[in-house]
């Protein structure tokens, strides 16, 4: 208890100092992330590279997993234990040119969902059409989202509450690389988040989190469209664009106001240059007909929501050390009112403005221990921010 209160207040008087030099902290990131040459470097790629090739298997059936166990400590009330995930990966290829890939998670022990499951079928040697239950390819997280290839014990906010990870549609589509390029790309016609089912599920606390739905007897009113392309031409350095076009899903089109349109872009970069690594990660959601849809379903789901983060970290372990010690400082802005229709009011308190520094301890490529301290706080006049301190452990084979 006496060490977890030393901890607690070096935390606190780091994000303390952080605070009051954010401006120049920011700027600093961002020169940081892109003043580097740019050098090839493995560790950008362990993870991505294992669940891409996991369609190029050369026979039979290949079992990974992942999973995370983590402890949050809040300001005020009880802490929290819990295993939040543990996910069991299995990918069959029957023969050169399909295979079937799934993920089964169990979240909070008593939780079963299907993360993934879809047919893979190789048209070419970097084209492949794609049919099941899809990740949308929005942003980094949603796809990379074991706890061996993120910093902090909890994903960032941003990849929370707007995007929303771990977002999964039922679809189909094509996937593949253009060598010549540098480049991956995606695309898939798939349904979209449920917005009306005799009840009205979206608000701007979460946004389209409440409509995610998962693949479990999805309701399908409108096709939607996502894509991204992925450019890895720079050593070290990823640049990802991504986009999600359509409307949300209703089990009635015949009621005025139970559906709202979606466009979301997403812009992100990942650099590695030896023991240096950085990220950052920009999203915009314009959402259309929200004022129709608030009045019947007497909501306050917001027009447009957004923003971005930014994150540096180092590793402290030589660079040929089996091991690796990243220490690291995210910034994040977010705003899920950051505009509204009607008489609908913007809600401040959903303007979050939050820092995160830690550590993640990689005790080999798939198992790391995990410790950060969180300051989270909102616009809203005369609002305190909150802390929140963290430990975990994640693995991914």
């Amino acid at each position: 208890m006496i060490l977890n209160d030393y901890i607690y207040l070096l935390f606190r008087i780091i994000i303390n100092n952080l605070l009051m030099k954010k401006t120049i902290l920011i700027m600093m990131l961002v020169v940081t992330a892109f003043s580097f040459s740019q050098q090839e470097d493995e560790q950008l790629n362990i993870a991505q590279t294992q669940l891409l090739n996991l369609a190029d298997l050369q026979s039979g059936l290949t079992i990974g997993g992942y999973g995370e166990i983590n402890y949050n400590d809040f300001d005020t009330g009880p802490s929290e234990l819990d295993v939040q995930r543990l996910v069991l990966l299995f990918a069959y290829k029957f023969d050169d040119r399909v295979s079937f890939i799934t993920e089964i998670e169990y979240e909070h022990v008593k939780e079963v969902y299907i993360e993934q499951a879809w047919l893979n079928y190789a048209l070419a040697d970097n084209t492949n059409i794609r049919a099941g239950l899809l990740l949308v390819p929005m942003g980094i997280i949603n796809e990379y989202h074991e706890s061996t290839t993120f910093n902090g014990v909890e994903r960032p906010t941003l990849d929370n509450k707007i995007v929303p990870t771990t977002w999964r549609e039922i679809g189909m589509g094509i996937a593949g690389r253009i060598p010549e390029f540098s480049m991956r790309y995606q695309a898939y016609i798939m349904n979209g988040p449920i917005s009306y089912n005799g009840s009205y599920k979206l608000k701007g606390t979460n946004g389209l989190r409440g409509g995610r739905q998962k693949g479990a007897e999805s309701q399908g009113s409108d096709a939607n469209f996502a894509a991204r392309l992925d450019y890895f031409g720079l050593l070290g350095l990823r640049l990802g664009a991504s986009y999600y076009t359509g409307k949300t899903q209703t089990t009635n089109t015949s009621i005025i106001g139970s559906q709202v349109g979606v466009n979301m872009l997403g812009l992100d970069a990942r650099y590695v240059k030896n023991n240096f690594s950085a990220r950052a990660q920009y999203i915009n959601a314009v959402l259309s007909d929200t004022e129709q849809y608030n009045l019947a379903g007497d909501k306050d789901l917001g027009s447009m929501m957004g923003g971005y983060y930014l994150e540096a970290a180092y590793n402290v372990l030589p660079i040929e050390a089996r091991q690796r010690l990243d220490l690291f400082v995210r910034y994040e802005n977010l705003n899920q009112h950051k505009e509204v229709e009607g008489s609908l009011k913007k809600n401040l308190a959903l303007h979050r403005k939050e820092w995160t520094l830690g550590a993640s301890y990689h005790l080999s490529r798939g198992s790391v221990f995990k410790i950060d301290y969180q300051s989270k706080g909102t616009v809203l006049e005369g609002s305190k921010a909150k802390g929140q301190f963290n430990m975990g452990i994640g693995i991914f084979f």
